[in-house]
């Protein structure tokens, strides 16, 4: 591994090609803060992606893709003489300091779940009239129900137990399958939506993060699906030529493969 001297050298390495790439290169000298927007969420997800298959080599690349839109944000702050990269850095590590007083102040806890007690009650210290402000609005409404279960339960409000999280998917369960019998589609929906809501909120209970295993199944089935698609073409046959149980023969069979 580099040396703390190596790895600030490749950070300064980064921040001198990014000035000359904003002085010189047309493309990179037209882009703003809203045009690399919708860059920084591909290259975030393509991380999320490689995080996802364990690829260390492809998790490296990705986080240079990363590590480059915010030294490009910051070039362009800069530029706007409104904040540089030491101001990014000096920032968070404030907020690092500040929000860990267990490590730079007196304050003793005795486990991750005080930590994020504690992380919570400081944000509204410093002004946050909810702690639900920090949920960001463009969030996946997944990921958005997982953090908002999160930050809510940082402050107290949370259930007690696994087994009553349960009840609680079952309680919903039985709502929706009420509706579904009544054949409401606004309550059908309404309903679906709370038994999502309570599904992640379990999964929470029992360790598991929901959108990692949702993306993993998703996965799991685009390549069992692609698997079965290979397979039929072997044979000269397209999927929609085929009956349900001739694809279940390949699909089982990729179930070998792809657990």
């Amino acid at each position: 591994m580099n040396t703390r001297k190596q790895q600030l050298e490749a950070f300064n390495r980064l921040l001198d090609i990014m000035d000359e790439l904003r002085e010189k290169c047309p493309w990179d000298k037209k882009q703003t803060l809203q045009s690399l927007r919708h860059l920084t969420i591909e290259e975030t997800y393509e991380l999320a992606d490689a995080i996802l298959d364990n690829d260390l080599s492809e998790i490296k690349k990705e986080l240079g893709d990363v590590l480059l839109h915010i030294v490009f944000y910051a070039k362009i702050g800069s530029e706007k003489q409104a904040f540089d990269i030491a101001d990014v850095t000096n920032s968070i590590c404030d907020k690092l300091i500040e929000r860990h007083p267990h490590i730079y102040g007196d304050v003793e806890v005795a486990n991750e779940e005080e930590v994020k007690q504690n992380w919570e009650k400081l944000k509204l210290k410093e002004g946050k009239k909810s702690v639900l402000e920090g949920v960001p609005k463009s969030l996946p409404a997944l990921v958005k129900a997982s953090r908002i279960q999160e930050k809510v339960a940082g402050v107290g409000f949370d259930w007690e137990e696994p087994h009553q999280v349960w009840e609680k998917v079952q309680e919903e369960l039985e709502e929706l399958n009420t509706e579904i019998q009544n054949n409401s589609q606004e309550k059908i929906e309404k309903e679906f939506g709370d038994v999502l809501f309570s599904m992640i909120n379990y999964a929470r209970f029992i360790g598991v993060n929901p959108e990692n295993a949702l993306e993993k199944t998703n996965k799991k089935f685009i390549n069992r699906f692609q698997f079965l698609e290979k397979e039929a073409s072997k044979i000269g046959k397209q999927l929609s030529e085929m009956t349900l149980a001739e694809m279940d023969v390949f699909w089982e069979a990729s179930k070998k493969f792809y657990k």
